[in-house]
């Protein structure tokens, strides 16, 4: 008997601090008030004395430890929690990565199996954590998210609840310390949780659980057959012909929106099944970015019923108005059809329809390819030929034997004549020789011979049907070639379409590339982008002195639009101009494409520059700030130590003592130490910044450099536990720098270390490098914020912001790269910070490079 799946519920923040764990507690012992088994599978305080007083009477299943590369540590016991089997269990941090050797790799499938198991699970994350907003939370914050969830595995879940707070109030909260204890609380606020960030972050996790709602709702609809809207968030539509009066009601569309408190806008242009249509691909392009720029999204569907496609969209979209564009159609066509808006009107049921007027509504309908000839000028002129002289001559054939063959012989004939006529010259040839024809027929053949008169009614009806059938067939007979030549013209437009978009998808956005495709698609001469350089003067718009060549590919370039054979106007400065033959309209179609791409590589090229030539500035400025911040910060604390010394002992009111003297002297001897060491890493810094920190690179044997780094700790050194092999091969490094990245790390770790916990110091070979590691039992740095902590003079938050010191990792990354190393940082099992520094070995070390077990 297979068991029911457990439910789960997740409460979800938008940063550390909300108070998702502490709402998960609450709902816990308020279950177990109503009598349920509820256990704690895992709980992280954080050191929060609210949080942890929930869990004094709470029934806490043990963790399971896990052994890592000589370290223990502590996971959730998931086999633990199956024995114990309640009905329910908290479980946190349902994003967490666990310690390598664990039976799943993420803390979120240990659930699904407790899930599985038919237990209901109560759980927490941020919306950082989501892998659908890791990348927008980079570029929000600048911090990037390793840790992450699949949002499928929320969106699955039961229930989910948003533990919500205001930046305000999440920043007093921390002020009060209730959150990070008091020496973190400054750079906490100065860094990840500033208001711009939380008000993002808190907008992110409102707009991920909105949409999770709108999922839910149209789960319910479809279940229960709903198809009428329901007004529970207004949702604009704007239906695009790709005509020029887009522009138009996608702007008047996005006012609407705007006025319904924030609506969305979602843009839909309807194409017909076989693909085949009047439409420039190069207006709706520019038509999707100005509703993509106004944040709105474009959509596409099939349909030949256009408004019945613009209403099955707009309902499944439960969208509450659609706006649609006044008929450029005559008067004439209006009479036979109602149109597009109208039908739409009269089958919108609960959806407003806005009918927008236009400037070219009053213009009337362009001249589309439907409208243009579909048949070759040589064919029509061969299908007039027959028309005018073929019926003759087959009636001058056939009257000498008009008294052998039968009226409705002579009329299949002539029929068959009008056919070929049809399928020759198209639809006004065969018409003319149908007309022509039943003429013919009604002078040479139907009696009374001679006059153009018809005595018997049969004969009557027999010319009216040769007339209709005639005209029916040449009408087929046309449509079929405009189709057949559509079809073809829209199958070799989408295969150089095709090649654009495999262009852009490639990367290949360099200018001269996309041009040298263009030129070989179409055969021609040259391809070149010119920029404008001046405005012309109002009677010369061609002058080819205001142009500049951007680009070009091929022979000679044009200079000018005036040089070129068909040039296409991108922009108010852009123009694209070809050289060596003319491109039919039909082919600028796929032109304007083409420019528009090229104007976008171009404009990535620009940006990409002023990037790069920005970098410096950038970097430079963000020195000169860090600087004076470092100044006001780390180098006052030693500074006021000093002269608070050196002020007592010149005090001539008090009288010290020896010991007191010694006292004070000390204490300004350490902080002048501490200053010093700052000045030399602002220097160093200074210098790895400029290139020009000097190196001296030789073998150098770890069990030498490390006993004098832990000596120059001073009174720090009894906190440093050192385990380094003699039988470890020399490194290649230099020795005075190298000790330098070990003095940082090392006084970082005893930093940020628990009371009465010893740092360990431990070295092993890996291949040809030898990795260092210094592992402390601090509150650590989530791994989101690895990169963040090597930014100079950062001090930052614990596990739920980023840990850090001022300027020490800066420069020991530095150093580490100049010497040809790395430095990494990496969770110490169990809890905590191991930074790992990887130099290569010396060369003379010999020996096949061997790699020690984890």
């Amino acid at each position: 008997m297979s068991t029911a799946r457990g439910r789960l519920r997740v409460y979800l923040g938008a940063a550390p601090g909300v108070g998702k764990t502490y709402a998960m507690l609450c709902e816990g012992r308020r279950a177990r008030e109503r009598g349920r088994d509820v256990v704690v599978g895992l709980i992280e305080t954080h050191g929060r004395a609210r949080t942890a007083a929930l869990l004094a009477d709470m029934e806490v299943v043990p963790r399971k430890t896990v052994l890592y590369r000589g370290t223990s540590f502590t996971e959730l016991d998931v086999e633990a929690v199956l024995a114990r089997r309640p009905r329910a269990v908290l479980i946190d941090e349902l994003a967490h990565t666990n310690v390598p050797g664990s039976a799943n790799v993420k803390r979120w499938e240990d659930i699904e199996d407790i899930l599985d198991a038919g237990i209901d699970v109560i759980s927490t994350v941020n919306i950082q954590h989501l892998e659908s907003v890791n990348d927008v939370v980079r570029e929000i914050t600048g911090v990037p998210q390793r840790e992450t969830v699949p949002d499928e595995v929320v969106r699955r879940a039961d229930q989910v609840e948003l533990v919500d707070m205001s930046p305000d109030a999440l920043r007093r909260r921390m002020a009060h310390g209730n959150v990070y204890p008091p020496e973190k609380i400054d750079a906490a606020l100065s860094n990840y949780f500033r208001v711009g960030n939380l008000t993002a972050l808190r907008e992110l996790a409102l707009l991920w659980v909105a949409g999770k709602v709108d999922d839910q709702l149209d789960r319910y609809r479809a279940a229960h057959g709903i198809a009428g809207t329901w007004e529970t968030r207004e949702r604009v539509v704007v239906a695009l012909t790709g005509g020029p009066e887009g522009d138009t009601l996608v702007r008047r569309a996005a006012r609407i929106a705007d006025r319904s408190k924030g609506a969305d806008l979602l843009a839909v242009h309807v194409t017909r099944a076989d693909g085949l249509t009047g439409t420039d691909p190069a207006d709706l392009s520019r038509q999707r970015a100005l509703v993509e720029s106004m944040g709105g999204s474009y959509h596409q569907v099939v349909g030949d019923d256009v408004p019945r496609a613009l209403l099955e969209f707009a309902r499944g979209v439960n969208a509450t108005q659609l706006v649609l564009g006044a008929s450029r159609r005559g008067r004439l066509a209006q009479i036979f059809t109602r149109g597009v808006g109208t039908e739409a009107t009269a089958q919108s049921g609960s959806i407003d329809v806005h009918m927008i007027t236009h400037a070219e509504a009053a213009r009337g309908r362009r001249r589309t390819a439907w409208s243009r000839a579909a048949l070759t000028r040589k064919r029509r002129l061969t299908g007039w030929g027959m028309a005018l002289l073929g019926m003759p001559v087959l009636a001058a054939v056939l009257v000498p034997f008009r008294d052998l063959v039968s009226l409705p012989s002579e009329i299949l004939l002539f029929l068959s004549m009008v056919v070929g006529v049809a399928l020759v010259g198209g639809m006004w040839p065969a018409i003319t020789a149908a007309v022509g024809g039943s003429l013919l027929l009604n002078y040479f053949f139907t009696p009374p011979i001679g006059n153009f008169t018809i005595s018997q009614p049969e004969n009557l009806l027999a010319l009216a049907v040769f007339v209709v059938v005639a005209a029916a067939v040449a009408a087929v007979v046309d449509l079929a070639a405009r189709r057949t030549r559509e079809a073809a013209r829209a199958g070799a437009d989408a295969e150089v379409l095709s090649t654009l978009a495999g262009h852009v998808l490639r990367g290949d956005a360099a200018l001269p590339s996309l041009l040298a495709r263009l030129r070989e698609i179409y055969g021609l001469t040259s391809v070149t982008l010119l920029e404008r350089t001046n405005k012309p003067s109002p009677d010369d718009r061609v002058d080819s002195a205001a142009w500049r060549i951007v680009a070009s590919a091929g022979g000679v370039p044009c200079t000018s639009p005036s040089s070129a054979d068909t040039d296409v106007v991108i922009d108010e400065e852009l123009m694209l101009a070809v050289c060596g033959r003319l491109l039919d309209a039909s082919d600028r179609r796929v032109l304007e494409a083409f420019a528009a791409e090229a104007a976008v590589a171009l404009r990535q090229e620009r940006l990409s520059e002023q990037a790069e030539q920005a970098k410096p500035l950038a970097e430079a400025d963000r020195m000169r700030t860090a600087l004076l911040a470092a100044v006001s910060h780390d180098l006052r604390t030693p500074l006021a130590s000093a002269k608070a010394a050196v002020d007592s002992l010149r005090a001539t009111d008090v009288e010290w003592s020896d010991t007191d003297r010694r006292e004070l002297l000390a204490t300004a001897d350490e902080s002048l130490v501490k200053l010093i060491r700052l000045v030399e890493n602002l220097l160093d810094m200074s210098r790895l910044q400029a290139g020009v920190l000097g190196l001296t690179l030789r073998p150098v044997p770890l069990e030498e450099v490390v006993p004098r780094s832990i000596d120059d700790l001073g009174p720090l050194s009894g906190m440093i536990e050192g385990d380094i092999s003699p039988e470890l091969p020399e490194i290649v490094a230099d020795p005075a720098l190298l000790e330098r990245i070990l003095v940082n790390l090392m006084s970082n770790a005893v930093r940020y270390s628990p009371p009465g916990q010893r740092v360990l110091v431990t070295a092993s070979r890996l291949a040809d490098h030898i990795e260092i590691r210094i592992v402390d039992r601090g509150p650590g740095i989530p791994p989101d914020a690895y990169e963040r902590v090597f930014l100079p003079f950062q001090r930052l938050g614990d596990r739920d912001n980023e840990t850090g010191v001022g300027l020490g990792l800066a420069l020991s990354r530095g150093l580490a790269d100049a010497m040809g190393g790395t430095l990494l940082p990496d969770e110490t099992p169990g809890g905590g910070l191991t930074m790992i520094l990887t130099m290569p070995i010396s060369s003379r070390a010999g020996a096949v490079p061997v790699e020690e077990p984890a």
